[in-house]
């Protein structure tokens, strides 16, 4: 891969930069683990539900998304309902809270080959934006030592107060690329969920790279990765 093509490297943050997809894996497995069994829907959460219905996408959006797999329609509710609440909200704000007491538990180390990547990034001159579905995203930057690295950090909640769409929408994207001023054809997307990596290719971004977490290389490509690695230090040798 030659960076001299680019002038702007676009990262989802949890499972690209940071193991924080793990996090998210196992508070949604827990919060519909425990609605399923209480109301005896089948057949029961797995971790491919993540990866189908969930990754990648706002935490509202993935709820219903779920829910639907079974034939479950959920009121929306609000925002502000109780974690728990038997609605959309409800059930997204319970994912959330175990999440926030993982994160606040067990903290979080960015992947060695992406800090590698952001330090190579760094000395080119290279622009760099942070695009996530997750309202936790600042958070978690935090968490990890990299809230300094990003002036542009475009999350759910940012998304949400542009009218922005989710991704599989490449909304967010291209809204962080007008950011910093650099086209989508000069702009790499860099995505671990089938959902980004859709976002990257319907914003006709310069390249999208699939990060391979668990969602498979050839579930990547199909998505519209151009180039799929297991980890971004690949990107530091290419």
């Amino acid at each position: 891969m030659n960076w001299d093509e680019y002038d702007a490297a676009l990262f989802d943050l949890d499972g690209v930069l940071t193991p924080t997809a793990d996090v998210h894996m196992h508070a949604w497995r827990q919060m519909f683990t425990t609605y399923f069994e209480a109301h005896g829907v089948e057949p029961a959460y797995v971790d491919e539900d993540y990866f189908r219905y969930v990754d990648g996408k706002p935490r509202y959006d993935g709820v219903r998304s779920a829910l639907a797999s079974r034939g479950i329609v959920l009121p929306e509710g609000d925002p502000g309902d109780e974690p728990g609440t038997e609605t959309v909200c409800g059930l997204g704000n319970a994912k959330n809270a175990v999440f926030s007491r993982i994160l606040d538990t067990d903290g979080v180390v960015p992947y060695a080959g992406s800090v590698l990547l952001l330090d190579l990034l760094a000395t080119r001159g290279t622009e760099i934006a942070v695009v996530s579905s997750s309202r936790n995203a600042p958070a978690v930057l935090a968490a990890a030592g990299l809230a300094d690295r990003f002036e542009v950090v475009v999350d759910g909640e940012v998304a949400r107060a542009r009218g922005l769409a989710g991704k599989p929408s490449g909304a967010t994207y291209l809204y962080a690329a007008e950011a910093l001023g650099v086209p989508a054809a000069r702009s790499v997307v860099l995505e671990d969920a089938v959902s980004g990596v859709q976002a990257g290719r319907n914003g006709d971004f310069g390249l999208v790279v699939g990060v391979d977490r668990g969602a498979g290389p050839q579930v990547l490509r199909d998505a519209g990765a151009d180039v799929v690695v297991g980890d971004l230090a690949e990107l530091v040798t290419r």
